[in-house]
């Protein structure tokens, strides 16, 4: 049976009658299952990743939001983590050996970047190809293992060809991996397009009320079951059933927050195009006719964009931020609220431009607000910074 993402978001793997008539299935708030006999226990721990034991291993509520992630990127299998950088450390240590080598491909997540250098002291390699492909195959190498991918990238929301890095992948090997966050499961399905894994920060917009972090690794049975027995179970960076509750519940309005989010960053990049004080705005929606791929790729675009101060530096990118008031100052991005935050600091503008970075650059998570308001506030902060 094919189910709609709204069906998925909504009622994919519940059924009221298993809780009593409950609509809202209950929060398994226990650490442990007892049995009824002593032959029973042990016949499930047998079977522990399948079957309920301890919570560090399989529990109900999670069950049901690993469901729905699995049915919506078109998975086999997802498994749920307290972060997204716990998904991301139990994909890399389970995946490598000493003496494999790693490709990133786009702007990646900090932390990211920071735990695949941290790999080097067990002989772990990597190298680094930007937005554009054309340097892939030099970088290939016999011992590369991994290929890991975001798009679109941080801070600068450049977007890949997805399908073209599976099919080399594929040719060679080498297992695709994607932070799949930007776009959720929506809007972009790498699944379908040939990823082996794909790989969430339920923080941002499917947990939606930045209220709640958590991470997921969705991709075939066997693969995301050994990253379950390794990468999960021994690391236990475990999702807790009331943070699950808490993403399901925000799973549920997804589709309708990503069309409003999208609805109001396209207004403010309109607004945004006819500012002389911006050099660039980045957002995939603003390349989608450089990119023909993208029509098959993307099936919307959420609210995270980025654009760059002319001449700017750190003293004028605070003074803009701090002019804002109902763009809040804050990492992380994809909840309801408006968000704004700016990787300059007062002593990196240097290694900034190095890494292709504009000390000017702005990042901005448009919220549910509504255009109106975001477009007056980034106005008067215009204003204020004359």
């Amino acid at each position: 049976m094919t189910y709609t993402d709204e069906e998925i978001c909504t009622h994919f793997g519940e059924d009221p009658q298993i809780y009593n008539g409950a609509i809202s299935p209950p929060i398994y708030q226990t650490s442990l299952f007892a049995f009824r006999n002593f032959k029973e226990f042990i016949d499930a721990q047998k079977l522990e990743r399948e079957n309920y034991v301890y919570s560090r291993g399989v529990n109900p509520t999670v069950n049901i939001l690993e469901k729905k992630l699995a049915a919506l990127e078109k998975g086999e299998k997802c498994k749920c983590f307290s972060s997204g950088m716990g998904a991301i450390s139990a994909v890399f240590f389970t995946l490598l050996n000493s003496g494999d080598h790693v490709v990133l491909i786009n702007n990646i997540y900090g932390p990211t970047t920071q735990l695949i250098n941290y790999l080097s002291k067990f002989n772990i390699t990597y190298s680094f190809v930007d937005h554009h492909l054309t340097d892939i195959h030099e970088v290939i190498k016999d011992n590369t293992k991994l290929i890991y991918v975001e798009s679109p990238g941080t801070m600068l929301m450049k977007v890949v060809d997805l399908q073209a890095i599976t099919q080399l992948a594929k040719t060679k090997g080498i297992i695709t991996a994607i932070d799949n966050t930007w776009s959720t499961p929506i809007f972009q399905k790498p699944l379908t397009l040939g990823f082996d894994l794909s790989i969430h920060s339920l923080t941002k917009y499917i947990g939606g009320h930045s209220d709640v972090i958590g991470g997921a690794v969705v991709g075939n049975h066997a693969l995301v079951d050994e990253i379950f027995e390794y990468g999960y179970q021994l690391n236990g960076a475990v999702l807790g059933a009331h943070d699950a509750f808490l993403i399901n519940r925000g799973l549920r309005t997804l589709p309708l927050r990503l069309k409003q989010h999208q609805k109001n960053a396209l207004k403010v990049i309109d607004y945004l195009s006819s500012k002389q004080e911006i050099a660039n705005i980045y957002h995939p929606s603003l390349v989608k006719e450089d990119y023909p791929f993208l029509e098959k790729q993307m099936k919307g675009y959420s609210g995270l964009l980025s654009f760059e101060l002319r001449n700017a530096h750190f003293e004028s990118v605070s003074r803009f931020i701090d002019a804002l008031s109902l763009f809040e100052i804050g990492v992380s991005w994809g909840g309801y609220e408006s968000l704004v935050t700016a990787p300059v600091k007062d002593d990196n503008e240097e290694q900034l431009i190095e890494n292709g970075i504009s000390p000017g650059l702005i990042r901005l998570s448009i919220g549910l607000e509504g255009a109106e308001l975001q477009i007056n506030d980034l106005e008067q902060a215009f204003h204020q910074i004359k």
